[in-house]
This record gives structure tokens, C-alpha cells and sequence, in this order.
């Protein structure tokens, strides 16, 4: 959770909009996450949200449903996604990592058992949330969101997140009341994740009109930073969200950069993709 205060602070100070790109673990490979993460962070990412591949993506389009079936391919389970979190902090990466998924990823967290050639999550954690909680910090993750938990049943997530100093960001819809806006900022941490419009993730052509008024709402109930994110795809995307917000998330539009891109050029088309997205 430091590292997200302090990125956001630096970010303040350079008055400069925050780039947090979105990528599923595992996506296309394992190895090939472990060589995009870095060439990401080289493109102008200031935080890196990592999904954790799930078999029912509810809140995900088509573009973020075929990148997290082709990881759950590769053998990707939340174990695994631990394991290359910790691999990319073995190797130096200084960015927050935030973990993206869903909440039976979590609740069934400890109970895998999946045979893997990758290096098991160790079991000395628990079982459920506050297992999970617990190796996400060890691993070193810096917060979690969690796209289908309603904030009325989201307290022995961030209770867990609390006690683990890891940030516990919760999701925000245009159609979220204030009373929901007020519950949900009253137990977020790190940044609040604003959603852009009503509908699935994918690369769009234009922000919703209602997008600085839904902003505006959010503000007047918490100090955090607001991320906003779904179908950001075009510079002018993010040059409008940094006169509103203080973070663009990226998640579609770069998986549809990198697809179909050979394996030796690949984290490179990820590098420049970012770059020219990212407001200097």
C-alpha cells in the first residue's frame, strides 16, 4: 500500500496523470508476463494491474475473455499468479502490482491442488480470504480489486486487506448512488477504481458524456485517487481522463496491440503501445 501512496504522491507533484496498464497473469504465457510486466513499466506504467485469470468473467468483454481463457490454458490458477508476482519482485520490479479478479478466486484460495511445473505457493498461509491476503502480501502485491464483491459483503476482504497493509481498492459505476459511493470510500485504501461506463471491459471509440459529473460525485465523498478505467483506448481517452482523474487504466486496447504479435517483438509492441499513451 506504500508504494501506491507514494507513486501517487510523485504523480501529484510532477502534476502528471497516472498510466496503470491491465494484464491478465499468464497472458499469453507465463514467461511472456514475466517479459511484458518490465517492458510495460519501460513504456511509462506507474502501476500494473494483473488479472488473476477466472473461468467466469462477468465483468470482462470479449478481448479480456479470450487473453484469460488462453492463461487458464497455460495452467494459470491464483497460486500461480502468486508465484510470478513474487518472481517479477525477485528480479527488481519496483512498480505497485495490483491484483485484479474475482471473489471465488479467493474464497477457494488454499484448496487448488493442481499439479504444476511452476513453484507452488508455499502452505504455510491459510485457506479463503485471509490466506489469500496473506500470500499476496508475501508474494508482494500492493492491493487488490475484486470486481463482483458488493461493498455490503466486503468486510473480511478489507478487514483482511487491513491487517496485511495491502490496499483494498473497491470498484465504482456511474450508476452507483452516493450512499454506495459514501460505503464503499469510507473502507477503500490505495485509489478508488472508477468505472467509465455501464457495460463490460473493451476498447471504445469515445468517454461517456457523463464521465466528469460521475467524477466530480465520487470526489465529494473521498480524498483517494480516482483510476478510472473500461474503454480507454486512444491518447485522447487519456488526455481527457488526466483533466479529470489522476489514473487511466489500459486493459483491451493493449491486449489487442500485443495479439497475434511474434514472440520476440512482442514486449516490445507493448513498450511503444504504452508510450504513446502516456502523458509527459
Amino acid at each position: 500500500m506504500k508504494r501506491i501512496a507514494e507513486t501517487f504522491e510523485r504523480l501529484s507533484r510532477e502534476g502528471r496523470l497516472g498510466l496503470v496498464p491491465f494484464l491478465p497473469v499468464g497472458y499469453p504465457s507465463p514467461e511472456e508476463t514475466l517479459r511484458l510486466v518490465p517492458a510495460l513499466v519501460a513504456g511509462g506504467a506507474d502501476i500494473v494491474e494483473l488479472g488473476i485469470p477466472f473461468s467466469d468473467p462477468l465483468a470482462d468483454g470479449v478481448t479480456v475473455q479470450r487473453a484469460s481463457y488462453q492463461a487458464l490454458c497455460q495452467g494459470m490458477t491464483p497460486a500461480r499468479c502468486l508465484e510470478v508476482v513474487a518472481r517479477l519482485r525477485r528480479e527488481g520490479l519496483a512498480v505497485p502490482l495490483v491484483l485484479m479478479g474475482y471473489y471465488n478466486s479467493i474464497l477457494a484460495w488454499g484448496r487448488e491442488g493442481h499439479p504444476t511445473a511452476w513453484e507452488p505457493w508455499p502452505g504455510r498461509v491459510g485457506q479463503g480470504v485471509d490466506g489469500f491476503v496473506q500470500g499476496a502480501r508475501e508474494a508482494g502485491a500492493d492491493g487488490l480489486i475484486v470486481v463482483d464483491l458488493p461493498a455490503e459483503e466486503a468486510e473480511p476482504l478489507w478487514r483482511a486487506c487491513a491487517e496485511q497493509e495491502l490496499a483494498f481498492i473497491p470498484l465504482l459505476a456511474p450508476t452507483s448512488s452516493d450512499e454506495r459511493i459514501a460505503m464503499s470510500a469510507r473502507v477503500a485504501s490505495g485509489f478508488l477504481y472508477c468505472v467509465s461506463l455501464t457495460g463490460v471491459t473493451g476498447a471504445r471509440q469515445r468517454l461517456a458524456p457523463e464521465l466528469a459529473d460521475f467524477l466530480a460525485r465520487v470526489r465529494r465523498h473521498s480524498p483517494l485517487p480516482r483510476a478510472v478505467g473500461f474503454g480507454i483506448s486512444q491518447r485522447e481517452h487519456v488526455e481527457e481522463i488526466g483533466r479529470l482523474a489522476e489514473a487511466a487504466v489500459v486493459g483491451s486496447a493493449l491486449i489487442d496491440a500485443i495479439e497475434g504479435v511474434a514472440d520476440d517483438r512482442r514486449a516490445e509492441r507493448a513498450k511503444a503501445f504504452l508510450e504513446g499513451l502516456a502523458l509527459r
